[in-house]
């Protein structure tokens, strides 16, 4: 059927077994099992993954969803997520059945897959997916977003990847008996210390959606009387970017925006922490880099303000790469080029109080403007707008890990 497709697995069994057989991967006087053994039974995974890769064929994916009063914000954001691929296999495929560990139902993550399954049916029954049940069942778990009035697509974005994670997370729920103790990392170094704070939060918090879309903040403190420096380490799943004010050319980058988010920062004695040399609040500066890059990030740019009166809304007109946008310059010294291809943007036209969402997402078959029901296809020149709001972008020049290793 034309624009059907099957799934790329990454990680090949077949390429593992070559490598161990060929290498002699494991020692004979170490080894509880016979290379043959091994080998026979990565065959039977591979045989596994090709079953799946025959199991699960795509159709174009270009089908809409139905708007069920003031829901473009979850339709925006849903079709944005429909072409993360490492969500929507995952999805399809069912496999948080086999690894689920949390005693929460999966409610959520079987209605979100369900709406994912119509959009990407192979025999496109429906030219528009009826997203009813799943936002009801949304609402149960967050009522915050009930009734009719005007949502935030990036705080449903946080909501719902929040709520998936929860179904789905891989590490068994452990009761907290306390604050954890604290630890003190002074004797390593930065790498060290951000990976020991990354394993501790993946005891807890271990699912696709961590895989995926979380990444680690380092926030750097310098202490001005003291000179000392100390470290925290925190996950996000978005990076929020200020828009700065419009230069003599009448735009703005996203590269300048992620330059005002990691410039440094001077903090006076009342709103800076507590130096852990000096005992007391001091003036400081504070620096905030990438720690640790995720496949997918996703970029907000923060274009509502809030006053003491009222909320704003900016309209700079910011541009912003298709590919290989890098993110090595903010990220720890001499990590080298770490780049992103955009692959979906969330839009927001309007005002503050009369707003309206829709996406643009990326396919085999080219781009697709997705407004509610309606799917058109559109240009790249037709991308660059001042209504982007949130940007998704897939890493790639690495595909093994996400972590860069000092």
């Amino acid at each position: 059927m034309p624009g059907a497709s099957g799934v790329n697995v990454e990680g090949s069994c077949e390429a593992l077994c070559r490598t161990l057989v060929s290498q002699n991967g494991l020692q004979r006087e170490t080894a509880d099992i016979s290379q043959s053994v091994l080998y026979t039974s990565l065959m039977g995974l591979l045989l596994v993954a090709d079953n799946e890769k025959e199991q699960l064929t795509l159709g174009a994916g270009r089908v809409g969803l139905r708007n069920i009063g003031n829901t473009c914000f979850l339709n925006a954001v849903v079709q944005c997520l429909s072409h993360t691929h490492g969500l929507r296999d995952y999805c399809l495929l069912k496999s948080y059945r086999q690894e689920k560990f949390s005693k929460e139902d999966a409610k959520l993550m079987e209605a979100f897959s369900q709406v994912l399954s119509g959009l990407w049916d192979v025999n496109e029954r429906d030219l528009v997916v009826n997203p009813r049940q799943f936002y009801s069942i949304f609402k149960e778990a967050v009522p915050y977003f009930s009734g009719y009035s005007q949502q935030d697509a990036q705080e449903f974005l946080r909501f719902l990847l929040d709520k998936l994670h929860t179904e789905i997370n891989r590490r068994p729920y452990v009761r907290r008996t306390g604050k954890d103790p604290e630890q003190k990392y002074a004797r390593f170094r930065i790498s060290e210390e951000a990976a020991a704070m990354w394993k501790k939060h993946l005891e807890r918090d271990d699912s696709r959606i961590v895989d995926l879309f979380s990444g680690q903040l380092r926030s750097s403190l310098h202490c001005s009387v003291c000179s000392h420096y100390s470290n925290t380490f925190d996950v996000f799943c978005d990076l929020s970017l200020p828009i700065p004010k419009k230069s003599t050319a009448g735009e703005v980058t996203l590269r300048q925006c992620l330059d005002l988010f990691s410039q440094e920062e001077k903090l006076d004695k009342e709103n800076s922490p507590m130096c852990e040399r000096c005992n007391r609040h001091t003036e400081c500066t504070k620096r905030l880099s990438i720690q640790r890059f995720p496949q997918v990030i996703v970029i907000h740019l923060n274009r509502f303000t809030m006053s003491r009166w009222s909320i704003s809304k900016s309209t700079t007109y910011v541009s912003f790469p298709l590919t290989n946008l890098d993110l090595g310059p903010y990220g720890p010294l001499e990590c080298g080029p770490v780049l992103y291809d955009l692959y979906a943007i969330c839009n927001h036209a309007g005002t503050v109080n009369m707003g309206h969402y829709t996406a643009c997402c990326s396919d085999e078959n080219g781009w697709c403007f997705y407004n509610d029901s309606s799917v058109t296809p559109v240009s790249e020149n037709q991308l660059q707008t001042n209504q982007a709001y949130v940007l998704f972008y897939q890493r790639s020049n690495s595909t093994t890990t996400t972590t860069v290793r000092k």
